[in-house]
């Protein structure tokens, strides 16, 4: 099965699993959502009568039907084997303050003769040649463990086989028989007996996905939970997940029931509903995404946080009315990854932990700064602006020595010349070229510049805001704010003209994206949304949007990145840059092109509500790391955009 898809993503703070359309489990990941994934298979099937093993998430003879249970993250997958007409419906769901993975299985007997159903479990764990793992069978399940955790499967049933080693010998008749009850095996397979089900009788069967570190209570643990009742805690956790949404909504659709409105408020309630998936909540990170591609064989992971999409999300997240969040994020997150010269690096772990990384953006570092006062604009909350003063001092430290190299400015005077010579760093990535918004090419980026403009505006507005007369020391401090203010001042004229005169095709007045190519790139529209940077009725800008639609528009309305992409064959839109559009449009107050741009991506997103990175034009099935915030967050923007000017 494929396994770059996550069609339904369910979870809680610690736990994120995913599923295909099937209802296989393909990730389990604990403890967040960037963590351990655990899964390599975790097949589950039925025996019926003297039938061989019949895999329900892929027999020839399954007729599948998913969807959630509405308004919530359970997920309710129907299955039909025609064969021996047997119903099936599974739904799973996550409890929310215990790490447990809840399976409820409804058999149905919908045939005219007795269906005597066993039910097997074909578990192995994702490991590698460093690790040692061993299985246990208890009562009720399996634990199957390494030094550090434990995953532990069990039912409030009774096993009535298991098998610890050479299982593919028996699970095909699904019979299981084994003379050892531990051994040293990351697969394992166990059965239990669901029993003989009368035609038109229906049974029901619980089965429990547990993970924690490995300790010696873990047993004592899972008797705890084999007394907790089933039906109250699969209502508790719908009531929680339509509370959560509940809270967030902040938007009203118009009243008339028709398809297409369905589906936008779908998208929305979804994405309220993602977001805490992705979320950190005990370090601030945000992750881009559940990974689609564990061996990195197709891209450079998904599992990670960017901060350079914190000015997107953290926007969304104060028009869901998950302002705490944002703040969770910056005053964090943000803080605790701040390198020491003022940067941050390309990206993280969702803990704060440096993760793998093939060079450094700039925009990462001066997005902190436009974020934090783009929050605040929201919130009118001072405090938080004083908290992250500091935080934002030294990043725009760390880019005035960037925007310095890149003017060639000199503004040192002879001693300090001598004593950065005599003790210079062997590597200074403010020297260094910035890779670009999209990561794939190094050099001077418009993208880039316009985001530092943004940051020394904001930069500015912060101290304007925080200019306290009968704080300690206020006259000095407004000193010494007032001559950075000025310098952030003469910097950003320096830049602009900087950028008028480099980025500026002076035979079509066409925006470059940078310094070395000509290829259009739907990032220079950064420079008119969010940054601002260019006024939206200028020449230039009329001119580079009739060369994007020219060149980078596809016929179904969506937009490809940049001339030239690579990337998974560079030839499908880009859910991110078509909402950009629509952004571009309704900045100029075009509605019609910006609806046609929303359009495209409601009509392309998943059935169950979730945005992908990259949709096809062409086959409605390609959708390329499914649930994407980034994505999710400029679906909220441009719909709050588009509902405003509805009612001016």
């Amino acid at each position: 099965m494929d396994k770059y898809s996550n069609k339904a993503i369910i979870g809680n703070k610690n736990i994120v699993a995913s599923f295909n359309e099937n209802g296989w489990l393909t990730r389990f990941c604990y403890p967040y959502v960037d963590g351990r994934q655990f899964v390599d298979y975790f097949n589950v099937g039925i025996k019926i009568n003297d039938s061989n093993i019949i895999y329900i998430h892929d027999d020839i003879n399954n007729s599948y039907n998913q969807r959630y249970i509405e308004n919530t993250n359970i997920l309710l997958t129907e299955i039909k084997n025609a064969y021996f007409n047997i119903a099936i419906e599974q739904t799973d769901y996550v409890l929310i303050e215990k790490n447990i993975l809840v399976r409820k299985y409804v058999f149905e007997n919908k045939n005219s003769i007795d269906l005597d159903t066993k039910f097997i479990v074909n578990s192995k764990i994702l490991s590698n040649s460093l690790e040692n793992y061993g299985s246990k069978i208890i009562e009720n399940g399996i634990i199957q463990y390494n030094h550090n955790y434990a995953l532990s499967i069990f039912s409030k049933e009774h096993l009535i086989g298991y098998k610890l080693n050479d299982v593919a010998s028996q699970i095909q008749g699904a019979v299981l028989k084994d003379k050892d009850y531990i051994g040293m095996s990351n697969e394992a397979a166990i059965s239990y007996n669901i029993g003989k089900i009368e035609p038109g009788e229906k049974q029901t069967f619980f089965l429990y996905v547990y993970i924690d570190e490995n300790s010696c209570g873990i047993e004592d643990k899972i008797l705890s939970y084999l007394r907790l009742d089933d039906e109250i805690e699969l209502e508790g956790v719908k009531k929680y997940w339509r509370a959560y949404l509940n809270n967030h909504v902040s938007i009203k659709l118009p009243n008339d029931a028709n398809e297409y409105n369905k589906k936008i408020m779908e998208i929305y309630n979804r994405t309220i509903l993602l977001y805490p998936l992705l979320i950190n909540y005990d370090y601030g990170g945000i992750a881009a995404a559940l990974e689609v591609d564990d061996e990195r064989n197709r891209s450079g992971g998904y599992r990670y946080c960017w901060t350079r999409d914190a000015i997107f999300i953290t926007k969304a997240f104060d028009l869901l009315k998950m302002e705490k969040d944002s703040e969770l994020f910056y005053n964090k997150f943000c803080k605790s990854t701040q390198s020491k010269n003022g940067m941050w690096e390309q990206r993280f772990y969702s803990d704060g932990r440096l993760a793998p990384c093939w060079g450094y953006q700039v925009d990462e570092t001066s997005s902190v700064i436009y974020g934090i006062y783009n929050h605040y604009k929201h919130t009118k909350d001072k405090e938080f602006l004083e908290k992250n003063l500091k935080m934002c001092e030294n990043a725009t430290k760390f880019l005035l020595e960037y925007v310095q190299n890149i003017l060639e400015l000199d503004e040192s005077d002879l001693v300090k010349k001598e004593l950065q010579e005599k003790y210079k760093k062997v590597f200074n990535p403010a020297k260094h070229e910035s890779y670009d918004l999209w990561e794939m090419n190094e050099g001077v980026h418009l993208y880039s510049l316009s985001s530092i403009i943004a940051a020394f505006r904001s930069m500015i507005s912060i101290y304007k805001l925080l200019d306290d007369e009968n704080e300690k020391n206020a006259r000095l401090k407004r000193e010494k704010r007032n001559k950075l203010a000025q310098k952030l001042n003469k910097y950003n004229l320096m830049l602009e003209g900087f950028i008028r005169s480099n980025f500026i095709d002076e035979k079509t007045k066409i925006l470059k994206r940078n310094l070395k190519d000509e290829q259009m790139d739907i990032s220079v529209i950064g420079s008119v949304y969010p940054f601002e940077i260019f006024d939206i009725n200028e020449e230039t800008i009329k001119n580079t949007v009739e060369k994007i639609n020219m060149t980078l528009k596809t016929y179904k309305d969506g937009y490809l990145r940049f001339e030239g992409d690579s990337y998974m064959n560079g030839d499908k839109p880009w859910t991110i840059t078509t909402l950009w559009m629509a952004l571009y449009y309704l900045k100029n107050n075009d509605k019609s092109q910006a609806e046609k741009c929303f359009k495209y991506v409601v009509n392309t997103a998943s059935k169950h509500g979730f945005l992908s990175e990259q949709v096809s034009n062409d086959d409605p099935n390609f959708q390329w790391v499914i649930g994407l915030g980034w994505a999710h967050a400029m679906f909220i923007i441009v719909l709050d955009e588009l509902l405003k000017q509805n009612k001016e």
